[in-house]
């Protein structure tokens, strides 16, 4: 029995090849270039944004409101699916991007200049 999937057991490779297969079937490949990808992309951050407008929304609202909730997931999910299908347009290592990205995060914001809770240096 396959377990369901989850953030601990799934893979990189499961997302890229179920956008892969979700767009093929649709033949959609002619329109996912990459500058389409980056549009999309921007507009399903915004309907997430929109969501959030002139409202403070807490964690605990968030959490407890399962509609709210469920909204939230749909547009996180959404930035996702064109997330990954930009990766897949440009044939891009996720990991590897994601990997060399950190290293180089580390070095420009060191534990000894930021360990403070703070985005200034100290």
């Amino acid at each position: 029995m396959n377990p369901i999937p989850d953030d601990n057991n799934t893979s990189v490779s499961f997302f890229k090849k179920e956008v892969q297969k979700f767009v093929r079937d649709r033949n959609w490949t002619k329109f996912h270039t990459p500058q389409n990808l980056i549009q999309a992309l921007g507009i399903e951050v915004s309907e997430l944004s929109e969501i959030f407008l002139f409202k403070d929304i807490s964690l605990k609202t968030i959490n407890s409101d399962y509609d709210l909730l469920e909204n939230i997931s749909d547009e996180i999910a959404d930035v996702f699916i064109y997330l990954v299908s930009l990766v897949n347009s440009i044939n891009l290592d996720l990991t590897s991007a994601f990997t060399k990205k950190m290293e180089k995060n580390k070095d420009k914001y060191s534990l000894e200049e930021f360990n403070n809770g703070s985005y200034q240096k100290l």
